[in-house]
C-alpha cells in the first residue's frame, strides 16, 4: 500500500501521458463512451416509467363479482371484506344500483337517454375487486366459488394482455440494459488494447527491468477509468438536458402517463451513470489489460 501511494504521482503522469499518445483517438473514444452512458441513460429512464406504467396498470386491474338475489343488502359489506381478505385481493369495493347506473351514461354519453326507457333502474350491484395480476385465476376461482356471489365478470382477456405488456416491459428493459454494458466494456476493452499496443516497447523495458505486472497495468486502468468517468459525467449533464427539455414538453399534456419526480430522477440519473461509468471503466480495463499477459 505505502508502494502504491509512493508512486501515485508517477501513475497519474503515465495516465496522462497515454491519454496525450492517442489524444485525438481518446477524445472520440470519450465522445463514443458519452453517446453509450446516454443511451444507457435513456434506457433506465424508460425501464423507470415502464416499471411505473407496470404498477399502475396492476393497480387498475379489476373484476367485478355481482351478488346473488337471494343475498340481503345488508349482507354484502361482510361479503366485500371476506374476499377483501383473499390472497391477490388488493381491494374491495361495493358498487351499488345507482352508481352503477350512472357509470353507464358516462360511457354513453349521448346515448345515455336510452336509459329513459325503463321504469325501474335495470342495473345491478356489484362488488369491485381489485386484485394482482399475478393471482388472476386463482382470485377469480375464489371469488366464483365464494357463497353469494352469482357471476363474475373477470375481463379476462384485458388482464391477460396486461400480464404480456408486464412481461414484455421487464424483459426488454434488462436486455437493453445488458446490451450497452456489454458493448461499453467491448469499447473499453479495445481502447485499452490499442494503447497498450501503442506502449508495447515500454512495456517491454518495463517487464526487463523487473516491474510487477500491476505496476505495469495500474495507469491503464486509471486512463480507462478517466476516459469513462468523463463520458459517464457528459452523459448525466445530456440526460439531465433531456428530462428537463421533455418534462417542459409534455407536462400535463399526457395525464395517464405515471412519470417520476422530475427532480428525483434527474438526481439519480447523475448518480447513477457516473457511478455505472466507474464500474464499466474498471472491470473494461481489467479485460482489456489481459493484452499484457498475451505479450512475451
Amino acid at each position: 500500500m505505502r508502494s502504491f501511494l509512493f508512486n501515485i504521482g508517477y501513475f497519474i503522469k503515465e495516465s496522462g501521458r497515454i491519454i496525450r499518445l492517442n489524444l485525438l483517438s481518446n477524445i472520440f473514444s470519450v465522445i463514443g463512451t458519452g453517446l453509450i452512458l446516454f443511451l444507457l441513460g435513456v434506457v433506465i429512464t424508460g425501464t423507470d416509467i415502464g416499471n411505473r406504467l407496470v404498477v399502475m396498470l396492476n393497480e387498475e386491474a379489476e373484476v367485478n363479482g355481482y351478488f346473488s338475489l337471494e343475498l340481503a343488502s345488508e349482507k354484502r359489506d361482510a361479503l366485500a371484506v371476506k374476499i377483501s381478505n383473499m390472497d391477490g385481493v388488493r381491494s374491495t369495493r361495493i358498487v351499488d344500483e345507482d352508481e352503477a347506473k350512472t357509470r353507464m351514461e358516462n360511457i354513453l354519453g349521448e346515448e345515455a337517454k336510452i336509459l329513459e326507457l325503463f321504469d325501474d333502474n335495470p342495473f345491478e350491484a356489484f362488488v369491485e375487486i381489485r386484485i394482482n395480476v399475478n393471482a388472476m385465476d386463482s382470485v377469480i376461482d375464489n371469488v366464483k366459488n365464494t357463497a353469494g356471489i352469482e357471476y363474475v365478470r373477470d375481463n379476462r382477456e384485458v388482464l391477460e394482455k396486461i400480464q404480456d405488456i408486464t412481461y414484455a416491459l421487464k424483459i426488454l428493459g434488462y436486455l437493453m440494459i445488458a446490451a450497452v454494458g456489454i458493448t461499453t466494456l467491448i469499447i473499453l476493452s479495445h481502447m485499452i488494447r490499442q494503447g497498450i499496443y501503442n506502449n508495447k516497447d515500454q512495456i517491454n523495458t518495463l517487464k526487463l527491468l523487473g516491474s510487477p505486472g500491476a505496476f505495469i497495468g495500474f495507469p491503464y486502468v486509471l486512463t480507462g477509468i478517466l476516459l469513462t468517468l468523463l463520458g459517464g459525467i457528459i452523459a448525466a449533464l445530456s440526460i439531465a438536458l433531456l428530462i428537463n427539455g421533455a418534462y417542459d414538453s409534455i407536462g400535463g399534456t399526457i395525464p395517464f402517463l405515471p412519470l417520476p419526480v422530475r427532480e428525483e430522477l434527474i438526481d439519480k440519473m447523475t448518480l447513477w451513470l457516473p457511478a455505472i461509468s466507474l464500474a464499466l471503466g474498471f472491470f473494461g480495463s481489467l479485460f482489456g489489460l489481459s493484452s499484457i499477459r498475451e505479450r512475451r
